[in-house]
């Protein structure tokens, strides 16, 4: 009778903290790591700005403009891991701060590059500024996750990424006004300059323009670095490690299906994601006639479409199973890519527009979903979980080729329609986690918070 009575105030005292997004007296570092979500989502939708806006400058295909999102997001792949080893040793404020130095460095690298003139230059320094967010999201998305009540950290997870929207938006704004001239020379044109040498001249103008949102971009990134490493943060559960503690081990995570299943997910949904916002601006030019600064303004709208899905969805999971919400959102998106392949135009791109509203719960969602049961392993799965953002390096140059070989935008889309049919069926079926897990490896993965230090 006792125990009946101490079990109904413990599940009182749940119940009344379950809804909390964040635990008591840990708001500055909630806000300071929910800020960092925001703060990446530029230079991402930089690079769908930087694809036309190469194009141009360096008179280069669609193929070869895809090489920035390779470049981008290999960055990610081959950085996640090293992340997640430092952080496994260091906790994650040494991963925030770190990506941060990385991220601000790579801005400052557009400076020479734009003033060398070349585009493998380019490349490198987007390199280096995706291997900081690489070291930023292997931080802030378990941390966020682990940051609280294990059971909503699916809703906490998408109200923080509810606000990488905005640094899309920002990011695609900065570049519609500041990086696209609006001067987009016919094939006559460019005959006549060239016959009057003045050509290189432009194309030399076209290129010094991306110089000052970067540097922009750097100087906050250096000083948000500052702020972080002056602020006390919490310790997590999983960032523990006393003598003879399992610290977690690569080869288990094979055993969790769970798991497996969601880097093949993450790896289509960021394929899909970063493809159709690659394309997106060429898309709307192709099938409506629109000009580049029109087409740059398109992308804006559908990025803030995402931005109110994320806070949408984090609502609706309040009643909703989050993984039935994504599969629902799953089917409504391949409807509508569907129909962008099939009837390119302006019913074509308004449905490719709207698609960013439903894709919107998926990063966060499959992310907190594969982290489930892991313990500690919890690190590495992220890591791994962020490697598979190489999936935006992979599906976006296969667009580009789908694009060049068939001349035809549209058909490129076959690649997200594909991805969403795969993320459907996570959803319904591959999130499922065996219960062998916890006592496999001990402990529970998702204790929250323990102290500060």
């Amino acid at each position: 009778m006792e125990k009946r009575k101490a079990g109904s105030a413990a599940d009182s005292t749940i119940k009344t903290t379950r809804h909390r997004l964040y635990p008591a007296g840990q708001l500055v570092p909630f806000i300071l790591v929910t800020a960092l979500f925001f703060l990446w989502g530029v230079p991402n939708n930089l690079n769908d700005v930087l694809i036309r806006q190469f194009m141009k400058s360096f008179a280069i295909n669609r193929l070869e403009a895809g090489l920035v999102q390779s470049a981008f997001y290999l960055g990610y792949f081959l950085l996640a891991v090293p992340a997640a080893l430092l952080m496994r040793k260091a906790g994650y404020k040494i991963g925030f701060v770190m990506g941060l130095l990385l991220f601000g460095s790579g801005c400052f690298l557009f400076w020479p590059a734009a003033l060398v003139g070349r585009y493998s230059f380019f490349l490198f320094a987007l390199f280096v500024i995706a291997s900081g967010l690489s070291f930023l999201e292997t931080a802030a998305n378990p941390f966020i996750a682990q940051l609280g009540d294990p059971e909503s950290s699916e809703q906490r997870l998408n109200f923080s990424q509810a606000f990488n929207p905005f640094g899309a938006i920002t990011g695609a704004l900065i570049g519609t006004i500041f990086i696209f001239s609006g001067i987009e020379l016919s094939p006559q044109q460019i005959a006549a300059r060239k016959a009057q040498g003045i050509y290189e001249a432009y194309l030399r103008t076209e290129t010094l323009r991306v110089i000052k949102p970067y540097l922009v971009l750097g100087i906050v990134c250096f000083c948000w670095a500052l702020l972080i490493a002056r602020t006390k943060f919490p310790v997590i559960q999983s960032e523990v490690e006393q003598k003879g503690t399992h610290h977690g081990r690569f080869g288990e995570l094979i055993r969790h299906r769970h798991f497996v299943l969601a880097v093949i997910a993450q790896f289509l949904y960021v394929g899909a994601q970063v493809g159709t916002w690659s394309y997106f601006i060429q898309y709307v030019q192709e099938y409506t006639r629109e000009p580049e600064k029109i087409a740059g303004y398109f992308l804006t709208g559908t990025l803030a479409a995402f931005g109110v899905g994320r806070f949408v969805s984090a609502y609706l999971m309040r009643t909703i199973a989050a993984n039935k919400l994504m599969a629902t959102y799953s089917a409504v998106n391949i409807a509508l890519v569907a129909v962008g392949v099939l009837r390119p135009g302006w019913l074509g791109m308004w449905a490719i527009f709207l698609t960013s509203f439903f894709m919107s719960l998926m990063f966060p969602t499959i992310f907190a979903l594969g982290l489930k049961g892991l313990g500690p392993n919890t690190k590495i799965g992220g890591s791994l979980l962020v490697m598979a953002i190489v999936g935006g390096a992979v599906l976006t140059p296969a667009m580009g080729y789908i694009a060049e070989a068939t001349k035809q935008i549209a058909a490129a889309y076959l690649v997200p329609l594909l991805s969403y049919i795969f993320i459907a069926f996570y959803s319904v079926v591959g999130f499922r986690r065996r219960e062998y897990a916890n006592e496999d490896f001990g402990g529970t993965p998702d204790q929250g918070i323990l102290a500060s230090k």
